[in-house]
């Protein structure tokens, strides 16, 4: 996500979905664990539209965020103190999202850490310089908005509920702090979004305009990682098909 025009080359690789904005959003911070596994397909990630599968989704959006800061920090691509200390800070809590949730899930945990495998070239890319990361440190953290959001209404465990609940808040923090740094709208506006309003599912969007957020359904947020090739691991399940 260098510049407007390669904003422009990813709207158009991923038009079929109405996704945009993405640019080269590459997850690129992994722990040395996962840096293993980059060569191989990984295990197939099956999510159901359920409460077990929705939430273990979140738990990978997690799991991408924490790597990603992980990796921003020890990339020496950010070298102002005060935005280092940030991407250090929205990290550790990250990472203690993925424990909060993996703590909630239990045994109905789906995968481990290391079960992750990356595609590496496109992991790389996002580490060539400081605008590239907090771009795309906004796009993912403003995909964590709009998929906790849309996952809400489908979940009926009230704990779940609740896991989700108090974690969304904090993404939609995290993506306005990032968004400053950049001399950025705090609040996503339409060019940014990564479902253009022809896609949204019209039943959980009711409130239009720049005073609210929309929500994307858990299938739309699969659909978008899918895309992206950040992950080799296949993805099946209900929430995908």
């Amino acid at each position: 996500m260098h510049n407007r025009k390669e904003s422009l080359t990813s709207r158009r690789s991923l038009i079929k979905w109405g996704i945009y904005g993405m640019g080269a959003i590459a997850v690129a911070a992994m722990p040395s664990v996962l840096n293993a596994q980059t060569m191989s397909r990984g295990k197939t990630l099956t999510f159901n539209a359920d409460d077990v599968g929705i939430l273990n989704f979140a738990l990978l959006l997690e799991e991408l965020e924490s790597a990603f800061y992980a990796a921003v920090v020890s990339s020496g691509k950010v070298v102002n103190a005060m935005e280092l200390e940030y991407m250090n800070f929205l990290g550790s809590q990250e990472t203690a999202h993925v424990t909060f949730l993996r703590k909630v899930l239990a045994d109905r945990t789906l995968f481990a850490t290391q079960d992750l495998s990356f595609n590496q070239s496109s992991l790389d890319r996002i580490l060539t310089n400081r605008n590239s990361i907090l771009n795309a440190a906004v796009t993912l953290e403003d995909l964590g908005v709009h998929a906790y959001n849309g996952a809400g209404p489908s979940l009926t465990n009230p704990t779940y509920l609740l896991a989700a609940g108090s974690i969304v808040s904090v993404e939609a923090r995290h993506a306005a702090g990032v968004r400053s740094l950049l001399g950025r709208p705090t609040t996503e506006p339409d060019p940014d979004r990564l479902v253009n309003d022809a896609n949204l599912n019209a039943s959980l969007n009711p409130f239009k305009g720049k005073a609210y957020d929309e929500l994307y359904t858990p299938k739309q947020i699969v659909a978008i990682v899918s895309s992206l090739n950040i992950l080799n691991n296949p993805i099946n399940g209900g929430l995908v098909s």
